[in-house]
């Protein structure tokens, strides 16, 4: 079967896959060798989709997460089990070639691989894309790394935090008096998960009219780039280096928080007609007019002119009262949620932003749900986030190896 053409190699799903996962993505198979986040991320969503999605670790489990705790629940941390439900899990050491040779028969029938490890592990281990592609020349081979596979700065290792600080995310973030501030998730790493995802399921499509795959090279530094967005563009146009606004807008007024009398809250004006809007609320109907305050360019002018009468009306009201009048009024507004009211709101329950999933050691755990609402094939989750390789029996029986083996590589610290 590996000689023939790319196009008659076509994955059959496996019982399991057939059986027991449904979705958009059933009978995809997906080798997961990523750890921490970004990896994990676009594996949790390929997994919510409906693909099979076997994570790999060494033996004992090496993904860092498990350890990042407290809190934790059932000895798995918060961490780790926000990013891995939908998985099996197997283990294997792959520093050992037999390890690495029972990688290669799973990937034969696989259709993703993603990994990230520092740029040339994968070489060194013989399981780089041009020797699993020889094998499987459908395979999708998918790399996360810090900076990517090019450039002076391919083999430096990038967190997130990193990767944020070079990536011109914290130069726009906090403000004047804060200095540099990171975001509040690893939004690099968040980035780059979803990037992975969107490339994976691209190729995907693609190799439905080659018949093949080909590799995907993604960089959290890229990513991170990526979501500079207008602010970037703002450069790239005037040369002028940006601000830190915090909380503000660096091309809208007003377009901020704001102090009411019990709480701070946000007030997000998009343009001129709701800016008219506002100052009729608050029966202030000539600052409309006025020549400083007119238009959207006007007031970026005279930010702090206008934001300071702005605060002093505010702050007369408890923030329901003008939420009131703003929402009458069509003005974008919104309190500012701590986790407990955010997970207590009934638009999360609505929309099932919050799911309880049973776990064999955690009797159930609250995961976030996924965002992705499909009306015939809705997401799912069928697998609670896994115990380090508590399906390796599992999966290697379902390729064919018999038991006496696998308790022989057990004993020799192969899986």
């Amino acid at each position: 079967m590996d000689n023939a053409p790319p196009n008659q190699l076509r994955n059959t799903p496996h019982s399991l896959s057939s059986s027991f996962r449904k979705g958009i993505l059933a009978g995809v198979k997906v080798i997961d060798l990523t750890r921490v986040l970004a990896g994990p991320y676009c594996t949790m969503i390929l997994g919510d989709l409906g693909a099979d999605v076997i994570k790999v670790e060494a033996p004992g489990g090496s993904d860092e997460t498990r350890e990042w705790r407290p809190p934790e629940k059932g000895g798995e941390s918060a961490y780790y089990l926000c990013t891995n439900r939908n998985k099996r899990a197997i283990t294997l050491n792959l520093k050992n070639p037999v390890a690495r040779d029972i990688l290669k028969d799973l990937v034969k029938d696989a259709d993703v691989v993603i990994s990230n490890f520092k740029t040339g592990t994968m070489e060194k281990w013989d399981l780089g894309y041009d020797v699993l592609s020889s094998l499987n020349p459908r395979l999708i081979y998918a790399s996360i790394s810090g900076f990517g596979k090019t450039g002076p700065y391919k083999d430096l290792p990038g967190y997130d935090y990193i990767v944020q600080a070079m990536g011109g995310m914290m130069s726009i973030t906090g403000n004047e008096e804060t200095g540099p501030m990171k975001v509040g998730v690893a939004i690099a790493d968040i980035a780059t998960g979803l990037y992975s995802t969107i490339g994976i399921l691209a190729a995907l499509h693609e190799r439905e009219k080659s018949g093949y795959g080909q590799s995907i090279d993604l960089a959290l530094f890229d990513s991170q780039i990526s979501l500079l967005a207008n602010v970037a563009s703002n450069y790239l146009i005037s040369g002028t280096i940006p601000k830190r606004y915090g909380n503000q807008h660096p091309n809208i007024v007003p377009y901020q928080t704001f102090a009411a009398s019990d709480m701070d809250m946000v007030v997000a004006v998009g343009n001129d007609q709701q800016f008219s809007k506002l100052c009729a609320l608050l029966k202030k109907e000539e600052w409309s007019t006025d020549p400083r305050f007119r238009t959207n360019s006007s007031r970026l002018a005279h930010r702090e002119e206008l934001c300071t009468l702005l605060q002093k009306e505010f702050t007369t009201r408890p923030a329901a009262y003008w939420q009131s009048l703003l929402n009458a009024a069509g003005i974008p507004n919104a309190p500012i949620y701590n986790m407990e009211q955010l997970f207590s709101n009934p638009q999360v329950e609505a929309r099932e932003m919050k799911i309880n999933v049973p776990h064999p050691t955690a009797e159930m755990v609250a995961l976030v749900g996924s965002p992705l609402k499909f009306s015939r094939t809705p997401i799912s989750v069928q697998r609670h986030p896994p115990l380090a390789g508590e399906h390796t029996r599992e999966i290697l029986k379902e390729h064919g190896f018999e038991e006496e083996q696998i308790e022989e590589w057990i004993l020799d610290g192969i899986i």
